[in-house]
């Protein structure tokens, strides 16, 4: 990429993380262009479909999670570091506003051809691995899934995006979940 454009495509990006933190995931694309102070066909250019300027704003917060999963395959506690991933994932899905309801779109098979629709399946494999450990040790009910776990937990951050204490709200709900998963 050449280095005018390669400027533009990080600016683009920037523009964009602010905008979805101002006005949420549907913040419009021509007014990102605008305030990166590009046309909107270099936006289309870099990002042809709102898919793929999303998904290059969460890149490195799902890579992060990712790498944040294995991690935690090393954890002595399974069901804790479950409860710990699915945490901070929820942090990362409430910001920016809407991020809970373009994961949980993502991972419906419409969306599996793209760009979002692999890192939610990338996701979702993450936390089946934490899940079938917790599992095998007893700590979480064996009839949970991966898939079934993100939407209870991103419809927990599209829940608490709409109160007066995001975070507040989300440890108690997610609290609430784990006392239904675990084990009797």
């Amino acid at each position: 990429m050449r280095a005018d454009a390669r400027r533009n495509y990080e600016r683009l990006i920037s523009t964009a993380r602010a905008a979805f933190m101002e006005h949420g995931t549907g913040a419009s694309l021509d007014d990102i262009a605008r305030r990166a102070g590009v046309g909107s066909g270099t936006l289309y250019r870099h990002f042809p479909t709102r898919d793929d300027l999303l998904h290059a704003v969460l890149q490195e917060r799902i890579d992060g999670l990712l790498a944040h999963a294995a991690g935690l395959m090393r954890e002595p506690d399974p069901g804790a570091a479950l409860a710990g991933w699915l945490r901070g994932y929820l942090d990362g899905a409430m910001t920016p506003r809407g991020t809970s309801t373009v994961l949980i779109e993502a991972m419906s098979p419409r969306w599996s051809a793209t760009r979002l629709g692999t890192a939610a399946a990338a996701i979702r494999d993450a936390v089946g691995g934490l899940l079938e450990r917790a599992q095998r040790a007893g700590a979480i009910r064996a009839d949970t899934d991966a898939a079934d776990l993100l939407r209870l937990t991103n419809a927990i951050g599209v829940a608490a995006e709409r109160t007066q204490d995001p975070a507040g709200y989300a440890d108690r709900m997610l609290a609430l979940l784990f006392d239904g998963l675990r084990t009797r």
